[in-house]
């Protein structure tokens, strides 16, 4: 992809998005095996970071474009997994970070891999795309690295429920308003995953097949540690 946005899949600046993300997981890791006081405050800033980078965006999009209702609200599965993910940064609620977890790595992961993008390559929008989708999958990988949470077992599961719960609520408010939410009317513009799965609403059930492996790849690395706690 990249059309007028400048940006090209996989291509140099893509690959130095995507390593930059995965130094900032190992630093905040690094920055973690120290006292519980220094764990605790690198969770806190991290979360507060992440937290006023997205409130700036609210910001940013209310100033820009007003309060735009029913298409303007943060209903999307990664608006869920980003205040997950605070939440857990803050608390380390076992549900919270398992949901996070799965739903962060696998969606904002995926979404770092194949950006649906609209805005130019050096715009605000494009630049808080990468940092919070970024930020997500590297604190998560931050809270496992650094021992400070862990899926439990059964999280798999538990963390499909609850997203496929979340996705029938966002389901019914798309229906009603005629929004796209979580693209369960309608395909990304940009290239996915989901153009391998077929129209509308074959990709649907495609795509609840994939977020399952998605799930237990995810599941895998985790598995032992979790199993024998």
């Amino acid at each position: 992809m990249g059309g007028g946005t400048g940006f090209h899949l996989f291509g140099p600046f893509h690959l130095a998005i995507l390593g930059l993300v995965l130094g900032v997981a190992a630093g905040l890791s690094l920055a973690s095996t120290r006292t519980p006081i220094v764990k605790r405050r690198v969770r806190y800033f991290a979360g507060s970071f992440l937290a006023l980078n997205e409130l700036a965006w609210y910001t940013y999009r209310y100033r820009s474009e007003g309060f735009r209702f029913p298409e303007g609200l943060p209903l999307q599965l990664c608006d869920l997994t980003l205040w997950l993910t605070v939440f857990s940064l803050f608390t380390l609620h076992p549900l919270a970070f398992e949901t996070a977890y799965f739903a962060g790595l696998g969606g904002s992961g995926m979404a770092l891999l194949t950006p649906d993008l609209w805005a130019p390559l050096c715009s605000y929008p494009t630049i808080y795309f990468f940092v919070a989708h970024g930020l997500v999958v590297a604190c998560l990988l931050m809270l496992i690295w650094s021992k400070q949470a862990r899926p439990r077992a059964g999280s798999l599961w538990r963390a499909f429920v609850a997203l496929n719960a979340y996705a029938a609520i966002v389901g019914i408010f798309d229906a009603v308003f005629k929004t796209n939410y979580m693209y369960l009317c309608q395909k990304p513009t940009g290239a996915s995953l989901m153009d391998f799965l077929g129209p509308w609403p074959w990709y649907i059930a495609g795509g609840e097949a994939l977020a399952l492996l998605i799930f237990c790849l995810l599941w895998l690395p985790v598995r032992r540690g979790s199993l024998s706690r």
